[in-house]
């Protein structure tokens, strides 16, 4: 019966922090969500707006890709 005390304090303490952590992941990736989004915009109105053609635009793309893998390979 002891155990069960000392468990359920164990987990009443675990538990905000595991919220706090969920929360903190959500709002990470809301904001890499919003920023992906806002870079695709930027990218369809160069593309729109120097009417590039499908070579050109899938080239941009290629580039655009790139620069995440890069930025990826830099957070690990």
């Amino acid at each position: 019966m002891n155990t069960e005390i000392k468990t359920e304090k164990k987990r009443s303490y675990e538990l905000p922090l595991e919220v706090m952590l969920h929360d903190a992941k959500m709002q990470e990736r809301k904001g890499r969500a919003e920023l992906m989004a806002s870079r695709l915009e930027v990218l369809a109105w160069k593309i729109s707006r120097d009417e590039l053609s499908f070579k050109e635009a899938s080239e941009l793309l290629r580039q655009e890709a790139e620069k995440f893998e890069n930025e990826a390979r830099g957070l690990h």
